[in-house]
């Protein structure tokens, strides 16, 4: 009975002891567990992560569908370009997880299992086999880089891995990963990567490829593979090995794979427009990401152009070219100059907005204007002979004349005096106005008053201010402002902004004109409307083309404005235009069709008063300071609202048109075109298709006009 009760006490002496035994470790753990939460509490408060280095990356400019023009390094020479897991070939993240850190989802920076297999190997072998480093630890070591391997060193890791899960995401510190790790040189991240060594960004990744970005981090410099190919292979292939062992891939493909080379040389980042790319981050300097309207496709075909034709052109001769999209005014593709480092040809000029001379490249808008004014129609006949203009005596460039020819055709061969005719019948100031009414502001030479002079190239403008008026021309007069980066894209879908120059009728005519242009010599026709211009001295040589969608600048000189023999516009730049135009892909959009009330015609067919352009007049005289009473339309004054529907409002009732002043007959014009044949009443009526502005010209016996514009509801 004795032992029987002794026994008892002892089994609850046991288990009294064992309870206490394991509530004493169950406490210590807790305290073991307070203890350090408070020391990371502490050390968060103290020595918090470096974290903010994590926004240290390359400024970044995309095209418009988000692809890469350009990067800067960021201050110390490193290539480290924004990534985030997203953009990453998913093949690449399920390897470098199981090749680095397969347990990274569950652990809280440090994993257990493999610390212990670690200490469990350095035990046996007397030396570090494994650091057991987890994706996290990694961050923490590329944000605080150490100078060599040690106990104190992991240590620190690991405190610094559990900071850092206490501050960010699994997606925060995998992006930490993929944007800091280092791959030779002055590489880091794997986007810089994937473009250094493969030219192409991390979400096309092979699975090769993806293997050799897993293997590099941890021996970057000595297995970079432009330096020690080899090296990589090997560091790959087992990579590859490893990846099918795990079943992430299937052995067939890590026998593919391992039979292909690595790249054995570093591949330049992209840098497509330059100028524009610099311009971008110069006006938002703590912008990490900027945003352009140019389209990559377009830009890298015409940089390869242009570089391709360097060897046809001097050792100094420059070229630039502007393409846009006429229907919004977006700017596709700009190339300041052939190669943004050849100081020979000052390459770090842009030169799409160098103020020049324009050459003829302003004769079409002349030509709009007078027909927008009812002086002439494409089939007008018009001299061409030598002509004292109060003193200014222009001749054509090649110094010979045509006599007599049509509108067209003076349009087309780019005859001057035909050209300066019609100027001094619009006037100089007018063509001005409709400049800057378009929003192009051309320069003078010492601020003096606009001559006829300008007809010809006597006015300075840039490219940009060329293509901005270029874009009225298909699309009926009405310009549009260019436009460059992501919020005057966001600009245009909002509120579209556009200008008319002249009447929709007057700038098909200029377009129909052009697009029957010859092309230069050796070129094949595209379907482009265009003109060239040559400015004194050669010094300038240009062509504008557009088609239905895109309209095109190219200027070809020296950046110094220094002559270059022989040089002109049709020889120089229309051969640039032409194969620009031919290297865009996709086919060419048609020329816009004519508007409703356009007036075809031959010569014999118009009306009298534009059979034949007449002897030029002065400007002087079309304001009314002949024999007769100046001409003035006096009903509907300018800028009038015309209330004309009927009761149905389903109509519209007939407009009185009255003049006063001149010399009959007199000729009409509603919106460009004739309303009938010349009468001596200095008055007539018009009845309107729909509401809207329209715009009436009255021309009388002596050449001389008068014009207003009124809306009608």
């Amino acid at each position: 009975m004795r032992l029987a009760a002794t026994a008892r006490r002892a089994s609850v002496w046991a288990r009294t002891a064992s309870r206490r035994h394991w509530r004493g470790l169950a406490l210590g753990a807790a305290a073991n567990v307070i203890a350090a939460a408070l020391t990371l509490a502490v050390l968060d408060e103290i020595a918090p992560p470096p974290l903010d280095r994590l926004q240290e990356v390359s400024v970044t400019v995309n095209d418009r569908n988000g692809e890469l023009l350009r990067a800067f390094s960021i201050a110390d020479g490193r290539w480290r370009l924004p990534v985030t897991p997203g953009d990453v070939d998913p093949v690449y993240l399920a390897m470098l997880l199981a090749y680095e850190d397969k347990r990274f989802e569950d652990h809280a920076g440090v994993d257990p299992l493999a610390l212990l297999r670690a200490v469990w190997q350095f035990a046996s072998n007397g030396r570090i086999v494994s650091g057991a480093s987890t994706i996290t630890m990694q961050v923490a070591r590329l944000l605080e880089p150490r100078e060599a391997r040690s106990l104190s060193a992991k240590v620190r890791q690991m405190l610094r891995a559990l900071q850092i899960e206490r501050r960010l995401g699994k997606p925060e510190i995998l992006q930490a990963y993929l944007t800091l790790a280092p791959y030779g040189g002055n590489i880091e991240g794997v986007r810089a990567a994937a473009l250094t060594y493969f030219g192409k960004e991390p979400g096309a990744l092979t699975i090769g490829e993806a293997a050799l970005l897993v293997a590099l981090p941890q021996l970057p410099e000595a297995r970079r593979p432009d330096r020690n190919p080899d090296a990589a292979k090997s560091a790959r292939d087992r990579v590859l090995r490893r990846m099918a062992d795990l079943g992430v891939i299937s052995n067939l493909d890590a026998d593919r794979e391992m039979q292909r080379p690595v790249p054995n040389r570093r591949r330049p980042l992209p840098a497509f427009a330059a100028h524009e790319a610099e311009r971008a981050v110069r006006s938002a300097r703590a912008a990490p990401r900027h945003t352009l309207s140019i389209d990559r496709t377009y830009q890298s075909a015409l940089e390869t152009m242009v570089r391709e034709r360097l060897h046809t052109l001097g050792s100094r001769t420059a070229v630039a070219i502007l393409l846009a999209d006429h229907k919004t005014g977006e700017v596709l593709a700009r190339v300041g100059s052939a190669d943004y480092f050849d100081a020979r040809r000052s390459g770090a000029i842009d030169m799409t907005r160098a103020v020049r001379s324009p050459g003829s490249t302003l004769k079409p808008f002349i030509y709009g204007l007078a027909l927008e004014a009812g002086l002439v129609h494409p089939e007008t006949l018009i001299d061409d002979r030598p002509t004292n203009f109060h003193g200014y005596r222009p001749g054509n460039f090649d110094m010979s004349y045509q006599g007599t020819v049509s509108v067209r055709e003076a349009l087309q061969l780019s005859l001057n005096v035909p050209a300066v005719r019609l100027l001094e019948a619009v006037g100089p100031m007018r063509l001005m106005a409709a400049f800057r009414g378009a929003g192009v502001t051309p320069q003078l030479p010492n601020d003096e008053p606009a001559g006829l002079a300008i007809g010809l190239g006597g006015v300075g403008l840039t490219l940009e201010d060329l293509v901005t008026l270029y874009t009225g021309l298909p699309r009926e007069g009405r310009t549009v402002a260019l436009r460059g980066t992501a919020a005057d894209r966001q600009e245009i879908f909002a509120a579209p902004r556009a200008t008319a120059m002249f009447a929709a009728p007057a700038s098909w005519h200029v377009g129909d004109m052009l697009s029957g242009t010859p092309p230069p010599d050796a070129a094949l026709p595209i379907g482009i409307a265009y003109k060239t211009g040559t400015s004194y001295g050669y010094r300038d040589a240009w062509a504008i083309g557009f088609d239905g969608h895109l309209v095109m600048g190219v200027w070809v000189g020296r950046a110094d404005a220094a002559p270059i023999a022989g040089l002109t516009g049709r020889t120089a730049a229309a051969p640039i235009l032409f194969e620009g135009f031919s290297r865009l892909p996709g086919e060419r959009t048609p020329l816009p069709p004519p508007p409703p009330d356009t007036l075809h015609a031959t010569t014999a067919d118009l009306p009298g008063l534009l059979q034949r352009f007449e002897a030029p007049f002065s400007t002087a005289a079309a304001n009314g300071s002949a024999n007769s009473a100046p001409l003035a339309i006096i009903h509907p004054p300018e800028g009038a609202r015309v209330a004309l529907a009927g009761s149905a409002r389903t109509t519209l009732r007939p407009l009185i048109l009255k003049a006063d002043g001149g010399t009959a007959p007199y000729r009409w014009f509603a919106n460009g075109a004739p309303l009938e044949t010349p009468t001596r009443r200095p008055s007539t009526t018009w009845t309107p298709d729909t509401a809207g502005y329209s715009t009436f010209t009255v021309v009388d016996a002596e050449g001389r006009t008068d014009r207003v514009s009124i809306y009608i509801e």
